[in-house]
């Protein structure tokens, strides 16, 4: 079981940037594949992207590919999530959660573990 910490989030106005951060710690967190998920206001939780706790191997939905980075420091147990070129609709709460040793696809069931979330609003 892991303890996973969102910051980060903030307000930003359209085509800027943020880098989240998920600070991990528990058992092993180096062996826990992190998902990205957000929370729009009034919608339904999504995947935007993955990086596996085997090989680093990293995902993205169509929606932010090109445009999110995600990449983890394993000596310090922190998964980043840096968000370039941000859109309005890139506004919501920013959870990370994690799975056992690698990405499980963009359904919220094979995530065990979940942050309290970080809100990012993208707004002129």
């Amino acid at each position: 079981q892991l303890q996973l910490v969102e910051s980060g989030g903030g307000s930003v106005q359209p085509g800027g940037s943020l880098r989240l951060s998920c600070a991990a710690s528990g058992v092993t967190p180096q062996y826990y594949a992190i998902g990205w998920f957000r929370q729009a206001p009034g919608k339904e939780r999504e995947g935007v992207s993955c990086i596996s706790g085997t090989d680093g191997s990293t995902y993205y939905s169509d929606s932010v590919k090109g445009r999110f980075t995600t990449s983890r420091n394993n000596a310090n147990n922190v998964i980043y999530l840096q968000m370039n070129n941000l859109k309005p609709e890139d506004t919501g709460v920013y959870y990370c959660a994690s799975t056992r040793l690698i990405c499980r696809g963009w359904g919220l069931d094979p995530y065990s573990d979940w942050g309290q979330g970080t809100l990012v609003t993208v707004s002129s």
